[in-house]
């Protein structure tokens, strides 16, 4: 027997409960969200520094000229509108108005208002609904509403919906199209945890979104749909949750999934290795720029970071107490105090090839090699400002143009790596962000001998229940 979808109405319009997860930089774009609308689902493009085309259909290289990073800031605004419009404007037609399309944003990334103004202006008409996740979104209701397009935050707990209901999104509840729940340990990408939540503890994600309905209903909104999102891969497995009425109506979001499809935009390299992850392969780790936790695929990357951030030591630029032993740094040889225990371990990482010794926020020493050394460097040179304020360069988009604390070089400009590995690079070298459940893939019997289905075939799969 199959298993039997009702429709919902999302965005205004009757659709399968099956959403399509947006994802980062170009990996879902209008060609991937197209099709999945075009089943009668709700596809969604990313609208974070999206790909666009000239007239003649070729790629537009994203260079940034701009001397300064606040005039590289606005290449990358213009840059993101551009790819935003041109990716609606695909997915619009290959969707056929068979199911809505949606665009999802990140609201720590740089200058999310100005992209979500001039996205939706520039595509009026075609975009039906927006995700806002990484953040606190309480501008996003204010903003679609005034477009005539359904909002829907990404929340990972009731007490973060409730601060956002109560601050904002009470004055336009006709607009909210749904509460799309993330579970902070399964999904994908920048996670919501809280300082109170265990990132090795995952949580029963029932009764926290048994919660998040009951606050959803004492408002008013008992009609609006929670999106269950982060650790769907078959619906079997979710069937009790379908009809219960302390958490009904529910639809249901995939992000990893529809990575291995033929319309999937990322590099068959990226495929194929989807096909090889093992279970915890993909695991939470605090690199990232933004300060959030992540999600991310354990590779060559992800341990060059690892590595760099273990080789970390304490030092005094005055001596105290037992860091009292001199250690001079850069051309100059300017001085820092180390304990005895931890010259010694400094000069084992010299040895090793890590003779570069950078200087973090928090009063501590990297060591890299020149060749990593040189690169943060030029990194952090060439920041673009892509976060609304990034730790690895310093970055904000306030007035003041900075976060105010040093640079951090244990992390990494995620709008370099994350462009990287969307256009081709080998994807072992770069950020690989997934959700916990990848490593399913390679057990599913449905992608066995390396099949990659078409987007139709795979949400007639998850259809069925599988």
């Amino acid at each position: 027997m199959g298993f039997v979808l009702n429709q919902m109405r999302i965005s205004g319009r009757d659709a399968l409960p099956l959403i399509e997860g947006g994802k980062g930089i170009a990996v879902s774009n209008g060609e991937s969200s197209g099709a999945w609308a075009a089943t009668g689902g709700a596809g969604t493009f990313s609208g974070v520094n999206a790909d666009s085309r000239d007239d003649d259909g070729e790629m537009v290289f994203q260079d940034y000229l701009g001397r300064t990073r606040r005039d590289r800031h606005d290449e990358l605004i213009a840059h993101a509108v551009r790819g935003a419009i041109f990716q609606a404007r695909t997915a619009y037609e290959i969707s056929n108005g068979a199911g809505p399309i949606h665009m999802n944003i990140l609201w720590e990334m740089g200058g999310a208002e100005r992209v979500l103004h001039g996205a939706l202006q520039g595509a009026h008409g075609l975009i039906d609904g927006v995700t806002c996740g990484a953040g606190m979104p309480y501008k996003v209701a204010e903003i679609t509403a005034s477009y005539g397009v359904y909002y829907y935050p990404i929340v990972s707990s009731a007490r973060a919906f409730r601060a956002l209901w109560k601050r904002a999104y009470h004055k336009f509840p006709e607009w909210l199209g749904g509460v799309v729940y993330e579970d902070p340990w399964r999904a994908g990408g920048h996670n919501g945890l809280s300082n109170s939540e265990d990132p090795e503890k995952p949580e029963d994600p029932k009764p926290r979104v048994r919660e998040l309905r009951k606050l959803m209903n004492q408002v008013g909104l008992n009609d609006v749909p929670v999106v269950m999102a982060g650790g769907v891969w078959r619906l079997d497995e979710w069937a009790d949750w379908i009809d219960d009425p302390e958490l009904a109506p529910v639809a249901f979001q995939f992000g990893t999934r529809p990575l291995l499809t033929e319309e999937s935009p990322i590099s068959n390299e990226w495929k194929q290795r989807l096909l090889t992850l093992e279970e915890g392969d993909v695991f939470l780790n605090r690199y990232s720029p933004t300060g959030f936790y992540s999600s991310a695929v354990r590779n060559d990357f992800i341990e060059e970071l690892r590595q760099r951030n273990e080789r970390q030591i304490a030092f005094s630029s005055e001596p105290v107490g037992e860091h009292d032993t001199p250690f001079p740094m850069g051309p100059r040889g300017r001085k820092v105090y180390l304990t005895g225990e931890e010259l010694h371990r400094a000069e084992g990482w010299k040895a090793d090839g890590f003779a570069e010794a950078m200087r973090t926020p928090d009063s501590t020493l990297i060591f890299v090699s020149m060749e990593s050394r040189n690169q943060i460097l030029t990194h952090q040179i060439e920041c673009m400002g892509c976060l609304s304020a990034c730790r690895f360069s310093n970055w904000s988009e306030s007035e003041a143009g900075t976060t105010g604390r040093k640079t951090d070089p244990r992390s990494y400009c995620i709008q370099k790596t994350l462009q990287n590995i969307a256009h081709g690079v080998e994807p072992d070298t770069q950020l690989m962000f997934a959700g916990h459940n990848a490593y399913r893939f390679a057990s599913d019997p449905y992608y066995a001998n390396g099949f990659v289905p078409t987007v139709k075939e795979l949400v007639d799969r998850i259809k069925s229940g599988a």
